[in-house]
């Protein structure tokens, strides 16, 4: 599949349906304190909620895509029942441009390219995707790949890039690393559309730089995520890539290659050489979480969890790929939960479905379980969309991975999640001892919400709804501060 049958995409896209409703940006940057709360916040949910997502500063350059738009970080503090929020831009390089220049200068996702540049050459890295808690800062990361932008946990300020070693300058850091709370390390991959097309990093819990490597690829590639174990990362290369020929000539055109294997390279956090595993062709964004397992002949298995795209079958049962690259070109929303098994003794590759029922996706877990085996995960139910790239996020899931259960929160029509991280309850022993908190688009009041739900029973509903003082625009990633970790950072 390529330019041969996709010579116009256009038809796919509704012109700019991101910029309407509840995805339209907001400009305002506020702070504001003891915000109304329906129900009462636990005394013992003491921490921030921060969630990034795009909020394009000014009109699109061309063609708009809910990608394009201006990271901003949105930022909610719980402490001793009350609740205060704050919200701040994401000033990358670009978008300092942009405000001395009053315009958008950069195309977009939809945009042809200025002759002669590869996409990602000539995109600005808007740092809209996700955002991670390390060395006392918060990074946010792009999904196409570029700096990481440091950001105060207390204010939100830009502090710069994260940049402080001269390798790291220019590396194109993805939209997913991983933060393991056990040792501090920040575990992350870079990649981009020149030899050798990938680049895996670990940064120290003091903030060091103690390992680049390079991972080559056969060639450019386009993965999202990376899973993460005691021991070892794993790292993705899917037959989903841009269609050569677009590069070339400055666009994009996703092609997948149904003969080609999923591979998954496992790598010792140490560094080293990866040993790598085939499996069936799929595409995957995000990884719930990884692990290793000693089997019974006492060989190691590396075991990861993650929600890959719904592979579309025609009647014949042959892959329907035009449809499948339909469904990502225009956000649309067909996941699964799976699972892939890799022995690094003998090299044996198994996979299998968890659930194909649920339709979920954004899985989060409790972070202290990161690269463990963990019991719960807790997903976004991803509704119909009403139109073309306006994806529903209807609710929330829990799943139960030791009996295969699943609970679900779904309000009903009006409602839009994000997604929603697991907060541990302070003193907090067993995994799904916690809540899970979210922004929630209300629109039967038209007003942004947070919700606290308690994790062991989120069907139940919020125990708490804190009111946000302003609409928050429909967003990406998020993660969740503990009070201590804050405290730590405002001592050092």
């Amino acid at each position: 599949m390529g330019l041969d049958r996709f010579p116009d995409r256009s038809n796919w896209f509704v012109p700019d349906a991101s910029m309407q409703g509840p995805f339209a940006p907001i400009h305002r940057e506020i702070e504001a304190h003891d915000l109304e709360v329906i129900g009462e916040l636990p005394d013992d949910l003491n921490g921030m909620y921060v969630r990034n997502g795009p909020s394009p500063a000014h009109g699109p350059h061309g063609k708009y895509h809910w990608f394009d738009g201006d990271g901003m970080l949105h930022a909610v503090h719980i402490q001793g029942g009350k609740a205060s929020y704050r919200n701040r831009y994401v000033l990358t390089e670009g978008l300092r441009a942009e405000r001395e220049a009053g315009r958008a200068l950069w195309p977009g996702l939809k945009d042809r390219m200025p002759e002669g540049a590869l996409p990602d050459d000539a995109m600005k890295n808007v740092a809209n995707t996700d955002v991670v808690f390390h060395n006392g800062r918060l990074y946010a990361t792009w999904y196409r790949g570029g700096a990481a932008y440091v950001m105060d946990p207390f204010t939100l300020a830009t502090l710069g890039k994260l940049e402080h070693d001269p390798r790291l300058v220019g590396l194109q850091i993805s939209a997913h690393s991983r933060v393991d709370e056990h040792t501090g390390e920040f575990l992350f991959f870079a990649y981009g559309n020149r030899p050798p097309y990938m680049h895996f990093g670990v940064i120290g819990a003091d903030g060091a730089l103690k390992l680049l490597q390079d991972v080559p690829l056969p060639g450019p590639r386009l993965p999202h995520d990376m899973g993460m174990t005691e021991n070892h990362v794993i790292l993705h290369d899917f037959p989903l890539i841009n269609n050569p020929a677009a590069l070339e000539a400055g666009r994009y055109s996703l092609e997948f290659r149904q003969d080609w294997p999923t591979r998954y390279a496992v790598i010792p956090r140490a560094g080293g050489a990866p040993k790598w595993f085939e499996f069936e062709p799929r595409y995957m964004l995000h990884v719930a979480n990884a692990w290793e397992e000693v089997n019974a002949r006492g060989e190691t298995e590396v075991v990861m969890i993650g929600t890959p795209y719904a592979m579309p079958r025609g009647y014949d049962g042959s892959l329907d790929v035009r449809r499948l690259l339909f469904t990502i070109g225009t956000q649309g929303t067909d996941y699964e939960m799976y699972q892939w098994r890799m022995n690094l003794a003998t090299g044996e590759a198994r996979e299998g479905v968890v659930d194909d029922i649920l339709n979920t996706e954004f899985p989060m877990i409790n972070m202290g379980w990161q690269g463990r085996k963990n019991r719960y995960t807790y997903n976004v139910l991803m509704g119909r969309p009403r139109t073309l790239e306006q994806p529903h996020f209807a609710g929330l899931v829990k799943y139960d991975l030791q009996t295969g259960g699943a609970v679900a929160c779904h309000p009903g029509e009006g409602f839009w999640f994000s997604e929603a991280p697991f907060a541990p309850r302070d003193g907090a022993v067993e995994e799904d001892d916690g809540y899970i908190v979210g922004f929630v688009w209300n629109g039967l009041a038209e007003r942004s919400e947070v919700w606290v739900h308690d994790a062991k029973d989120i069907s139940a509903g919020p125990l708490a709804r804190v009111i946000v003082p302003q609409r928050v625009p429909h967003g990406f990633h998020s993660c969740w501060v503990r009070q201590a970790q804050l405290d730590a950072a405002q001592a050092a």
